[in-house]
């Protein structure tokens, strides 16, 4: 489940599950839709940085597909 450290794999309106800062020692996911990707470079090895349209900022782990 590497698909979440590319960012040309990543777009906006996706649906995706993110780990948020604080919950990185637990693991725990959560899940919503992209409205902006923070993370500049093409890839990055802990997860793309993106922002969820509720407000809730993580690293990629999952993507959602349909």
């Amino acid at each position: 489940m590497s698909e979440g450290k590319n960012r040309a794999s990543i777009s906006v309106g996706d649906e995706v599950k993110v780990v948020q800062k604080h919950h990185q020692s637990s693991g725990e996911l959560t899940q919503g839709i992209v409205k902006r990707i923070l993370t500049n470079s093409k890839t990055h090895p802990h997860g793309i940085k993106v922002m969820l349209e509720s407000g809730t900022v993580g690293r990629v782990k999952n993507i959602i597909k349909d």
